[in-house]
């Protein structure tokens, strides 16, 4: 068993980040803390993202400290922007990541200390900055007749691209960003497509301001706080009325059906008798927080959620969460992982924590 002072779970923004900030802080990577990630090249998350997902079609990526992401060529995969970015950053800072290796469970260990236990062995660490995000929970809702589908069902996490799907009728559900994305490239080479939302979808006219985001992350804040499932920032800050929605709406390629009510062999469909067939039903439905391998350690509030302040998990201050909830974005990230370091710095010295 390796003993150190701190252990970061997760390499995408928000670990790196704070992996950064321990550093910054003179903590040594190797000799003081550890960055694991379970993915096998670095780009966190990003390095999963389908191919036509360009990095000009990203809704904003902010730089990692201490190095920017400058010059990037708009219509590169922005799986291969990002990969080449953070891998840079890894090494300009001598990060150090271990790669792949999977956690398993954090659990209480001996003398005060947290036992987390991977696929490359166990560590006993004074403190843990898990930044997990959400891409390995995948969140795929039940509906009656669901299993009877003769079609293809997948995933936001396994979309390839709009290429599979030509000639074919797909229903996208989902109202978020990935949703209309997908459904915007699908309706090109699609036979028909249709589009099902449990909300009708609220689309955001003008630019998205300083105001406007520290509002939308107060909401997503307030729930974590009362220890609920924390929300996206993006599922309170609504769609982005750009060009390329506004023409797909004038094309009827945007317009919205209410949720179905079940899943027929062939399709889906409606409780006032409508349906539609069928060979596709793509579920761009979000993500949960991928939180389970701290499961052992009880954090969760009776309302499903971790509580979680500034950066602390309420019920053990040894543990921390970035990249969950309000800092679940690429600036968020960066915050919190500056907050993270700045915690369990203090932590190492015996100093109480930061209100």
């Amino acid at each position: 068993m390796r003993e150190l002072d701190v252990i970061v779970i997760g390499a995408g923004q928000a670990g790196l980040s704070a992996a950064y900030h321990l550093r910054r802080s003179g903590l040594e990577p190797g000799r003081d803390f550890e960055v694991l990630d379970h993915a096998p090249h670095p780009g966190g998350a990003w390095q999963f993202r389908w191919p036509s997902l360009t990095y000009g079609k990203v809704h904003g990526m902010h730089s990692l400290p201490g190095l920017e992401l400058t010059g990037a060529d708009g219509s590169r995969p922005s799986s291969e922007v990002i990969g080449e970015y953070f891998d840079a950053y890894e090494r300009r800072f001598g990060l150090r990541v271990h790669r792949p290796v999977d956690v398993s469970a954090v659990r209480e260990g001996d003398g005060g200390r947290l036992r987390v236990e991977t696929s490359e062995g166990t560590y006993s660490t004074r403190a843990l900055i898990n930044a997990t995000g959400t891409w390995d929970r995948p969140f795929w809702p039940r509906y009656p007749g669901q299993d009877s589908f003769l079609g293809r069902q997948l995933h936001t996490a396994d979309y390839p691209g709009p290429a599979e799907f030509a000639g074919l009728r797909v229903v996208v559900v989902g109202g978020g960003a990935s949703g209309t994305q997908h459904l915007m490239e699908i309706a090109d080479v699609a036979e028909e497509t249709f589009w099902v939302t449990r909300r009708p979808p609220v689309f955001r006219e003008g630019p998205f301001g300083e105001d406007a985001g520290r509002a939308a992350v107060a909401m997503v804040d307030e729930r974590v706080r009362r220890g609920l499932p924390p929300q996206s920032v993006v599922s309170v800050t609504g769609l982005p009325l750009n060009d390329a929605v506004r023409r797909a709406r004038e094309r009827g390629i945007l317009d919205r059906l209410p949720m179905f009510e079940r899943i027929t062999p062939d399709g889906v469909a409606w409780s006032d008798g409508r349906s539609v067939r069928a060979d596709v039903i793509l579920w761009a439905t979000g993500f949960r927080a991928a939180v389970d391998h701290l499961a052992p350690l009880k954090l969760r509030e009776p309302g499903g959620g971790i509580r979680v302040e500034e950066t602390r998990a309420a019920r053990d201050t040894r543990v921390h969460l970035v990249g969950y909830g309000p800092s679940a974005s690429t600036v968020g990230a960066n915050r919190a992982g500056r907050a993270a370091a700045r915690s369990v710095t203090r932590l190492l010295d015996g100093a109480p924590a930061l209100n």
